[in-house]
């Protein structure tokens, strides 16, 4: 039996390939977004079997079924709570929930093997219960700053960037100000579209259009040049690279 699992969350991906050490089945690639599994799957014959998380770092995984027919069993891993789990279900689809249990994983392993086909799954029918796609998603569009006693707003497309610093949040404009957000990194990279920022390492995420310069710098690393020039220099960390390039090609 083959299988690949697509899950961008790279613990949840390692814990999930250990498990399924205890079972004979050849794990064919590891893939942590969507643009990557849409690659894998349009240049190499598709396994038995996908382990297939729901909602992937760059959109959601029912994209993967808008252009071309995969020929696999699916088993969702999801973080959805008990009614999505009760759609699933009705649809004939295995699901994991995360973290994934082992006798769950056990459960929907034996019974792939039991039926040897998938389920006539209707994906119009999930995306249209889990939200929209990808290019449908509402992401933030403006951020509001307090300045001494006056609010400030500034439009994402004048950010050429956030980063962390003494454990405040701040937005850096196009212009080179500094300004403190109330929100934590990992909030404010949650409320961007992908499409334009991309979180290069812990401490920055940068606009795309921000960028004016990209050097190979050392241990395989990126350092990127904005048109705003900063003091500190901006390094792709080395994990990222890979995610890096590919955001970068849209």
């Amino acid at each position: 039996m083959t299988a690949i699992i697509i899950e961008d969350e790279k613990p949840a991906a390692r814990r999930l390939l250990k498990l399924l050490s205890d079972y004979d089945i050849n794990i064919l690639e590891t893939l942590h977004s969507l643009s990557e599994a849409e690659h894998w799957l349009g240049h190499h014959r598709h396994p038995d079997l996908i382990f297939l998380d729901i909602q992937l770092s760059d959109g959601l995984s029912f994209e993967l079924f808008n252009n071309r027919k995969i020929d696999s069993a699916i088993i969702f891993t999801t973080a959805y709570d008990e009614y999505a789990l009760k759609a699933f279900k009705v649809n004939s689809i295995d699901y994991l929930l995360k973290p994934i249990d082992k006798e769950e994983l056990k459960a929907a392993i034996q019974k792939y093997k039991s039926q040897q086909k998938h389920s006539n799954i209707n994906f119009e029918d999930l995306k249209a219960m889990f939200g929209n796609t990808y290019e449908e998603q509402q992401y933030k569009e403006r951020f509001t700053v307090k300045v001494g006693e006056h609010l400030k707003v500034f439009e994402t497309n004048e950010i050429n960037c956030f980063l962390s610093q003494h454990k405040t949040s701040y937005l850096l404009t196009k212009n080179g100000r500094q300004y403190p957000l109330e929100k934590s990194l990992e909030e404010i990279d949650s409320l961007l579209s992908p499409k334009y920022f991309f979180r290069i390492n812990r401490a920055y995420i940068i606009h795309i259009n921000a960028i004016k310069d990209i050097i190979s710098y050392s241990n395989s690393r990126l350092r990127i040049v904005l048109r705003q020039d900063i003091d500190e220099p901006l390094i792709v960390s080395r994990e990222r690279v890979k995610d890096f390039k590919q955001w970068l090609d849209g």
